[in-house]
């Protein structure tokens, strides 16, 4: 009896706290959700550089939260056909993909890098893998000053050329994935200088930057950085 006594009791002060103005019963606190791990970015640099060109891009990214090991500045033997680095790049993505355990990555290519990056995406099934993409200072139509360069990777940036042909035929931008370009009025190894804008892209006209200036100036990297989200 006194213990059905105290259950009642206590359900009707229960009841009567709870008809108090102000009061209420907050569900527990909910732990927040970790945010998601960004895209890996694959750098791609130019012809007769290094991945360590990327050193100042790479950096403002960590300092902006990317963690290194989400940061790839890949270095390639740029006298090679862009079809031979276009497979060397589709291993080197399946790589950075198996070690972060992500499903697509972003890449950011600088000159010459435009080109074994878009056949990759075009002729490897890339696009499948490639979130966004970037060229700064690409000749995808092509530079008259690969005439002065031999070697395979300089006659296939020449305009005209049978592999810019075969890379700019039908959709300049295929798959999924979110392309943008960058070029400089004041380019001078990008001629023409309407060679790097893409049909279907974002096509972005920098302030006036010398070739290399692109991957180095802060505004264009701010600009990549939204870009990519």
């Amino acid at each position: 009896m006194i213990r059905n006594l105290t259950r009642s009791a206590c359900t009707l002060l229960l009841a009567y706290v709870s008809l108090l103005p102000g009061t209420a019963f907050a569900a527990p606190a909910q732990p927040p959700r970790p945010a998601a791990a960004p895209d890996p970015i694959v750098f791609v640099h130019g012809w007769n550089s290094d991945g360590s060109i990327w050193q100042t891009m790479a950096s403002r990214f960590r300092a902006d939260g990317v963690p290194s090991n989400r940061l790839d500045q890949w270095t390639y033997d740029t006298a090679q056909s862009n079809t031979v680095t276009a497979a060397r790049l589709a291993e080197e993505i399946r790589r950075v993909l198996d070690r972060t355990g992500a499903r697509r990555v972003d890449v950011v290519a600088h000159s010459m890098g435009s080109l074994s990056s878009r056949h990759y995406l075009k002729k490897f099934a890339g696009a499948a893998k490639v979130d966004a993409w970037v060229s700064l200072a690409g000749p995808n139509h092509g530079t008259t000053l690969a005439n002065w360069c031999h070697q395979t990777s300089c006659v296939e940036m020449r305009p005209g050329s049978e592999f810019l042909s075969a890379l700019n035929s039908g959709d300049e931008t295929p798959g999924a994935p979110r392309y943008a370009t960058w070029a400089s009025p004041c380019d001078n190894t990008i001629s023409p200088r309407d060679s790097v804008a893409l049909a279907g892209a974002r096509n972005t006209t920098t302030d006036c930057l010398d070739h290399s200036g692109l991957h180095e100036d802060r505004k264009v990297y701010e600009q990549v950085k939204s870009h990519l989200g």
